[in-house]
């Protein structure tokens, strides 16, 4: 299954006060593991960003200046998510926004969730931790994940730290490899126009990793190690009796 974690800063809080997006970050997620691919655009919002946003994610209007405005990346954004499962926080908020940046091209775009299914890990991490603060950064100190180098907010940095809370908060098996460059599968996707809003949804079976012959042996000779002081129940005898 191909994922897409994405992220977006804002100059603000509402579209509907005309808040524009200033940065997009995507990062891609195939079988449980970070490919090395995303997509990363900084944008020219054409407007003032808010003293608050600024203060959040340190981008500056004149940074911004010589950018290119949402309509000159939208075909390149969509290309890249299409028929992807889409994994945001607190998505309402992303969604939002692009479907305000959608609307502003004046083409014939439809709503994000017309191209993707949308997982709101926010939704998520409230199911499983109830009562607790959830905001990005709470999630990266329970599940240990380093964060310390988010000294501001940033589109693409906080796509890479979700997609890690992600798989920590789904199983974790991720986690413990290298997140080296793989190929996507030649596997059609299904096109599930919703919001994931349970657990059972949103959990995607773990991959199942055996253990070679050099494992196996090491696992039998701890095996016998555990039986040459008592008795150990998963040594079996050539006869099939159990030690």
């Amino acid at each position: 299954m191909r994922y897409i974690v994405l992220d977006t800063e804002t100059t603000g809080l509402e579209p509907s006060e005309g808040h524009r997006i200033i940065e997009i970050g995507c990062v891609e997620l195939i079988n449980r593991k970070i490919t090395g691919k995303h997509f990363h655009r900084y944008l020219n919002p054409q407007r003032n960003i808010d003293e608050g946003a600024l203060a959040v994610h340190g981008i500056t209007q004149d940074f911004l200046q010589n950018k290119p405005i949402f309509a000159d990346i939208v075909d390149e954004l969509i290309a890249f998510i299409r028929d992807a499962i889409l994994i945001i926080h607190n998505a309402p908020f992303d969604t939002a926004f692009i479907n305000h940046e959608f609307n502003l091209t004046k083409k014939s775009w439809k709503p994000l969730a017309s191209y993707c299914q949308i997982i709101d890990t926010l939704a998520l991490a409230r199911q499983l931790h109830a009562g607790q603060r959830n905001s990005l950064d709470a999630l990266c100190k329970r599940y240990t994940i380093d964060n310390s180098h988010r000294e501001l907010h940033g589109a693409l940095l906080d796509a890479h730290l979700l997609a890690k809370v992600y798989l920590a908060m789904t199983g974790g098996q991720g986690s413990l490899f290298d997140e080296s460059v793989i190929m996507p599968e030649k596997k059609q996707i299904t096109h599930d126009i919703s919001f994931a809003h349970s657990f059972s949804n949103m959990q995607n079976p773990l991959r199942v990793i055996y253990a070679d012959n050099n494992e196996l042996e090491l696992h039998q000779q701890k095996l016998k190690q555990i039986a040459s002081k008592g008795q150990c129940a998963w040594l079996e005898e050539n006869e099939g009796n159990l030690v």
